[in-house]
């Protein structure tokens, strides 16, 4: 009888400290529904959805010199948002030429003609390129939600020993489950092919069959079944999107003086962009003193 007692009073112990324990652990997050904003950002970590309560974007009408980029990712949105088949988006090119921009902008665009229709709100979900391996678990989080995603990564490729890619090219298009119905992938990339050009090099220099280790890296991009190219601007182009920022953040300066600041600005930083011509805007405004609104 000691015995029995003696272990009931060490049960009765171990029970208390163990409801000691899990009174002191943090209770496990609650798993997002996508109803609390329009925008999120994974935290891989934690496995949560953080809402983004204001995008940094520009107006899709500022996007100067790439009218037919806008036309197609626009018209390719919308038909995923309205429930109808779309694409995978590549858009690759040089830096600071309008990619994420692009995007961001006509996911405002596109919200606020399905506000008109009254179809449930387009959600933009962005996704860091280190956080690709988690991109299985993120999806079935999404398949849950009662609206579309946009599904977004900002900067995306591969280098050295990275096989993160070969779980994107499954997520895509080859896996077992394939993509929820719900949910569309964007990303943006300097490369065309998403890899490193000595990635290519070194797989032909190692493979038994060169073509064949070429073919598997080429056919990443291939997943996604529209690819839109960005290239650097001309001088035309340029000084419009410096007259259409002046315009519509109602800057009061001499347009020639303006011009000419723009040029000079541009030839300091050897390159004519988006990116160039809205960094000369936030430094004509704050030299004129005026406020430019948030993204």
């Amino acid at each position: 009888m000691p015995e029995v007692s003696g272990n009931a009073d060490l049960l009765a112990v171990l029970t208390r400290l163990a409801e000691a324990v899990e009174r002191l652990a943090p209770p496990p997050p609650p798993r997002p529904d996508g109803s609390g904003a329009d925008a999120f950002v994974w935290q891989a970590q934690r496995s949560f959805l953080d809402p983004v309560a204001r995008v940094n974007r520009v107006d899709l009408g500022l996007l100067c010199g790439i009218d037919r980029h806008v036309a197609t990712l626009r018209d390719n949105t919308l038909r995923f948002a309205r429930g109808l088949p779309a694409n995978n988006a590549l858009l690759w090119g040089a830096r600071g030429t309008g990619k994420s921009s692009l995007v961001k902008a006509v996911h405002a665009d596109i919200n606020a003609t399905l506000d008109q229709e009254g179809r449930p709100r387009l959600a933009l979900i962005e996704i860091h390129r280190e956080d690709i391996p988690t991109l299985p678990q993120l999806l079935q989080i999404l398949a849950g939600f009662a609206r579309p995603c946009l599904l977004f990564c900002d900067d995306l490729s591969f280098d050295g020993q990275d096989t993160s890619y070969k779980s994107l090219k499954a997520v895509l298009e080859g896996g077992i489950e394939g993509r929820p119905a719900n949910v569309i992938f964007y990303a943006t990339s300097n490369r065309r092919h998403l890899l490193a050009r000595e990635m290519v090099e070194n797989e032909q220099s190692t493979a038994l069959h060169a073509g064949e280790a070429v073919e598997e890296k080429v056919s990443l991009s291939d997943r996604f079944g529209l690819w839109l190219g960005f290239h650097n601007i001309d001088q035309a182009t340029y000084f419009a999107m410096v007259r259409g920022y002046v315009a519509a953040y109602g800057l009061k300066a001499d347009p020639a003086q303006v011009e000419r600041e723009a040029r000079e600005w541009a030839m300091t930083r050897g390159s004519r962009s988006g990116r160039t011509a809205w960094q000369f805007i936030q430094d004509l405004a704050g030299r004129l003193g005026q406020a430019l609104p948030p993204g």
